[in-house]
C-alpha cells in the first residue's frame, strides 16, 4: 500500500514535468535555424505560396495559440502531422518504435550482464590485473564517442573480415519477414521464420555491440564501486570475520546489495542508450526512432521533433519511477 501511495504522487508529478517538457522544446525548435517550410516547397515558390503553406501548416498564428492548439491535440492523442511526408505523426512514430526498442533492449541486456559480472569481480580482486583492466576500460570506453566505435566495428567486421553484414537496414529483403511488432527478431519468431531471424541477428550484432560497449564501460565503475562499498560495510566485514562459506557471503552479504542499486543502474542506461541510439541507427541505417528524429531535426519538422522529445521524455520518467518503486522494494532502507 505504501508502495502504491508513493507510485500515484510520482505519478502526479509527472504531469506538470511533461507539460514543461513539451513548451521547452515547443520553443527551442522555433528558434532553430531554417524555416521548415522552405524546406518543403520548391526553390521556385513564391511568397503566396509560402504564405498558404504556413496557414496549412498551422505557423501564422501567435506562438502562445500555436502551443494551446498542440497541447489540445496531445492530449486528444493526435500527435501532428509530418510537415516532410505528410502522414501522421503517430503512425510514422508506430512503424519505428519497435526498431528502436529492439536495438536499446538487447544492448541494455548485454551491457547490464557484462556489467555486473566484471564489476563485481573486480571488486573481489581489488588492486589485481582483471580490476586495473576494468578500470582502464572504463577510462577508455568513456573517451570513444558511439559514433566512432561504430565506424571501427563497421571498418574491421565488414570492411575487412567480412563477419557482418552491410549496415544497409534491419533484415535481408530475401528472407520474406513480414512485420508485426516492427522487432525483426520478434517478427521472425512470431512468423516461424528461420532465415529472417538469423538475418535480424546478424544485422543487430554490430549496432548492439555499439551500443552496449558505450554504456559498459562506465556501468562497470559504478557496479565495482558499489560492490567495493558494501565489502567495506559493517556486516560483510562481520560477516566474513564469522567464517561464514563465501559462496554465502558473496551471494548474501555482497551480491544482493550490491544489486539493490540495479533498477536505478538500468535506468540510468536507458537514457545513455537513448541518446546514442540517434546516431548509432543513422550509422546503420536503422529506420528506427533515432533516425526518424535526426531526419527531423534536419529538416525542421517540429511535429517528429516534438513527438521524439515528449515520448523520449515519457519512457525515461517512467522508467525511473519504476526503478524507484522496485529499489524501495528490494532494500527496505529506502524512505519513500
Amino acid at each position: 500500500m505504501r508502495l502504491a501511495r508513493y507510485a500515484g504522487r510520482r505519478l502526479l508529478l509527472l504531469l506538470p514535468v511533461l507539460v514543461g517538457v513539451s513548451v521547452l522544446t515547443f520553443l527551442l525548435v522555433r528558434v532553430l535555424p531554417g524555416d521548415p517550410v522552405r524546406t518543403v516547397l520548391p526553390q521556385s515558390a513564391t511568397e503566396a505560396d509560402v504564405a498558404a503553406a504556413r496557414e496549412r501548416f498551422g505557423l501564422d498564428a501567435p506562438l502562445p495559440l500555436q502551443y494551446l492548439i498542440y497541447l489540445r491535440n496531445v492530449v486528444t492523442g493526435d500527435l501532428g502531422t509530418s510537415f516532410q511526408s505528410g502522414q501522421d505523426v503517430g503512425v510514422e512514430m508506430g512503424e519505428r518504435i519497435g526498431a528502436t526498442i529492439e536495438l536499446i533492449g538487447y544492448a541494455m541486456v548485454i551491457a547490464l550482464v557484462v556489467a555486473t559480472v566484471i564489476g563485481m569481480a573486480a571488486a573481489l580482486r581489488r588492486g589485481g590485473l582483471l580490476d586495473n583492466g576494468a578500470r582502464l576500460v572504463g577510462v577508455a570506453g568513456n573517451a570513444i564517442p558511439e559514433f566512432v566505435l561504430g565506424l571501427i566495428l563497421i571498418i574491421v567486421f565488414y570492411g575487412s573480415l567480412s563477419w557482418a553484414p552491410a549496415p544497409d537496414g534491419r533484415v535481408d529483403g530475401s528472407t520474406g519477414l513480414v512485420p508485426l511488432t516492427g522487432a525483426s527478431t520478434l517478427d521472425a519468431i512470431l512468423g516461424g521464420n528461420l532465415p529472417a531471424l538469423g538475418s535480424a541477428l546478424a544485422h543487430l550484432a554490430l549496432p548492439v555491440a555499439t551500443l552496449a560497449l558505450v554504456v559498459v564501460a562506465p556501468l562497470i565503475n559504478t557496479v565495482r564501486s558499489g560492490a567495493i562499498a558494501v565489502m567495506d560495510s559493517d556486516a560483510y566485514i562481520c560477516a566474513v570475520a564469522h567464517g561464514l562459506p563465501r559462496r554465502t557471503v558473496i551471494g548474501r552479504y555482497l551480491t544482493r546489495p550490491t544489486l539493490a542499486g540495479l533498477p536505478t543502474l538500468t535506468a540510468l542506461i536507458f537514457g545513455n542508450l537513448i541518446g546514442g541510439a540517434v546516431l548509432v541507427e543513422t550509422m546503420f541505417s536503422w529506420q528506427g526512432l533515432g533516425q526518424w528524429a535526426l531526419k527531423g531535426l534536419v529538416t525542421r519538422d517540429y511535429p517528429v521533433i516534438q513527438t521524439f522529445v515528449l515520448v523520449t521524455a515519457v519512457a525515461y520518467l517512467l522508467l525511473f519511477l519504476i526503478a524507484d518503486v522496485v529499489q524501495a522494494w528490494l532494500d527496505p532502507r529506502v524512505k519513500i
